[in-house]
């Protein structure tokens, strides 16, 4: 049975639904907030302030609750989504360069030829979506407007790759067949250890490269991002842990699979030393969570799927500048 939708409230009632709701804030400093970000936006942060009954949260919020300290959780995941759109930007742009080779090798239209592609890739329906980017794109880019002046509008790959998005890059490398996704993967430094899994692990991870799914995952988070969206506690398309816990480095993974923001952040993290060698990126993922979200009120890091003592881990240690 369908709801009639919500009316709108005004500045002054939605101040004092909170109030009465039990939120403690300084009405002046709520209304600035409220003015500028918004009731329903800032709601998606203060909705883990609202006491939970059974598996549902109620309207009450817990005690102890504050406006100030919902404004301090959507600064954090607003500074959180600049490190995190940094951080997969250059994953990205690496990739891109890594596909451009192993593509390019074969010509530069290579990506047009389907005996390029492992036979259950849906190439047809690939290529449909590329030829959507390159509409979109034909007003703005020199590059494109060149190509379809000069060359009939055929872009070689190196030109293509410059028009997609990440999520089409990340299914171009899954499309590709499990030899040039290995070599890819080692190239982007992700070594792993078949010898560390069971032989079904194993032959999984033969078959297809478990980078595969954690490229779709970023590709959902680089999205979050880029669109401003809650980003700190959400969940996201599960990805395969097993494999990627033979690397050293990445031993913390959650067993079995990682679909919070904690694995994304260490795949990203290990990605970003071939992208850009001694990176501080680590540093400043640390220093955010340690400096800000660990100075709020009620907000644990496990929330983001990160384990209690997480701050011993090496991974996440400062290292000298």
């Amino acid at each position: 049975m369908t709801r009639p939708v919500k009316p709108y409230g005004s500045l002054e009632a939605h101040l004092a639904k909170l109030e009465q709701r039990g939120m403690a804030l300084d009405r002046v400093f709520a209304a600035q907030w409220l003015g500028s970000v918004g009731y329903y936006r800032l709601s998606g942060y203060w909705y883990p302030y609202r006491v939970l009954n059974g598996n549902q949260r109620g309207d009450a919020f817990e005690a102890g609750t504050s406006f100030a300290d919902v404004v301090a959780l959507y600064e954090f995941d607003r500074k959180l989504r600049t490190l995190v759109h940094d951080g997969v930007e250059r994953v990205e742009v690496m990739l891109r360069t890594r596909l451009n080779e192993t593509v390019g090798a074969y010509g530069a239209l290579a990506y047009l030829d389907r005996a390029h592609f492992r036979p259950m890739f849906d190439h047809a329906a690939w290529l449909a979506t590329v030829q959507r980017r390159i509409a979109r794109s034909r007003r703005r880019n020199d590059a494109v407007r060149h190509h379809d002046e000069h060359y009939g509008g055929q872009l070689p790959i190196w030109v293509l790759s410059e028009v997609l998005d990440f999520a089409d890059v990340s299914r171009l490398y899954e499309g590709l067949p499990a030899r040039a996704q290995w070599e890819i993967a080692e190239q982007l430094g992700v070594q792993i250890d078949l010898g560390g899994l069971s032989k079904g692990q194993a032959d999984r991870a033969k078959k297809n490269h478990p980078l595969v799914r954690w490229f779709e995952q970023l590709a959902i988070v680089r999205n979050t991002s880029a669109h401003h969206a809650r980003l700190w506690n959400r969940s996201f398309a599960p990805a395969g842990t097993a494999a990627m816990r033979t690397i050293p480095e990445l031993v913390s993974l959650p067993e079995g699979q990682s679909e919070r923001l904690c694995g994304a952040l260490c795949v990203m993290g290990l990605l970003l030393e071939a992208a850009s060698p001694g990176t501080t990126w680590r540093d400043k993922v640390r220093d955010l969570v340690e400096t800000s979200f660990t100075q709020i009120h009620g907000r644990r890091v496990e929330e983001m799927g990160f384990p209690e003592s997480w701050s011993d881990d090496p991974f996440w240690s400062r290292r000298p500048k």
